[in-house]
C-alpha cells in the first residue's frame, strides 16, 4: 500500500513515515501543499494523510479540491492528521471528502489500525486475507502458507499483501513499483525482479506467483 503523508513537522513526519515503513507500507512525504499537489499530479495513493495547518495553505483545501481538479489523482481513501480537536473541524473535514479525521498525538498503533479499516472499505474483510493455502494476517504481520510460516522482509510482505489484494490479477511490474516502492525507488533497477524471486522462493513449490509472458505476474489458486 502507497502512502502519502502531508505533514509539515519534519520530525513528526520522519517518525510517522519510519513508523509505516516498518509495516510495510510504501510511505512519500511531503511538507506543503505544493510538494503534495505535485506528488498528486503523477503518483497514485491508496492513501492519503492530510495535516490541516501548512505553511502554503490549509491542507482541507487541498482535500476539497480532490474531487473537483482533474489534473489530481485522487487517493483511493483520505485520512485528516491534525490537532483540530473541536467537532465543527472534524464534520469540516469528513464533508470535504475525508474518509476518516484523527486528532494529534495520536497513538501510532490507532493510526495502522485506522489504516487498515481503510483497506478494509475497499472490499478487505477483516484482518486477515486468504488467497487458496496463502494467509496473511494483517494485525500481526504474519503470513503462512498452508499453516507454515513464512518468514518475509517488510518488502516482501508488502509485495505479497499488493498480490492477495489483486487475486488472479495480471500486476506489471510497474504497477508494483507504483504501489509497494516508494518515491526513492528507481525505476530502472530490478529490485521488483529480485524481491519478487525472493517471495516465491519463501513461498515455496508449486509456485503461487506465476510469469505472464510480457505482461507481469499473477498470483494464482491452484485449488
Amino acid at each position: 500500500m502507497r502512502v502519502l503523508l502531508l505533514e509539515d513537522d519534519p520530525d513528526l513526519a520522519e517518525v510517522v513515515a519510519l513508523g509505516l515503513r516498518n509495516e510495510s507500507y510504501a510511505v512519500d512525504v511531503a511538507g506543503t501543499c505544493a510538494d503534495a499537489e505535485e506528488l498528486l499530479r503523477t503518483t497514485d495513493y491508496d492513501v492519503a494523510c492530510f495535516d490541516l495547518g501548512l505553511p502554503d495553505g490549509d491542507g482541507l483545501d487541498l482535500v476539497r479540491r480532490l474531487a473537483a481538479d482533474p489534473g489530481l489523482r485522487r487517493p483511493r481513501r483520505s485520512l485528516v492528521l491534525t490537532a483540530r480537536d473541536a467537532v465543527a473541524d472534524r464534520v469540516a473535514g469528513l464533508d470535504a471528502g475525508a474518509d476518516d479525521y484523527l486528532v494529534k498525538p495520536f497513538h501510532f498503533a490507532e493510526l495502522v489500525a485506522r489504516l487498515r479499516a481503510l483497506a478494509r472499505r475497499e472490499g478487505e474483510h477483516g484482518s486477515t486475507l486468504r488467497v487458496g493455502e496463502l494467509t496473511l494476517d494483517l494485525a500481526t504481520r504474519r503470513a503462512c502458507r498452508s499453516g507454515t510460516p513464512l518468514d518475509l522482509t517488510a518488502r516482501e510482505f508488502s509485495l505479497l499483501r499488493y498480490f492477495m489484494h489483486h487475486p488472479g490479477q495480471v500486476l506489471s511490474a510497474e504497477e508494483l513499483l507504483e504501489h509497494v516502492w516508494d518515491a526513492h525507488a528507481n525505476p530502472f533497477t530490478s529490485s521488483v525482479r529480485v524481491i519478487l524471486s525472493r517471495l516465491r522462493r519463501k513461498i515455496g513449490d508449486p509456485a503461487l506467483i506465476v510469469t505472464v509472458t510480457n505482461a507481469g505476474y499473477r498470483l494464482t489458486d491452484p485449488s
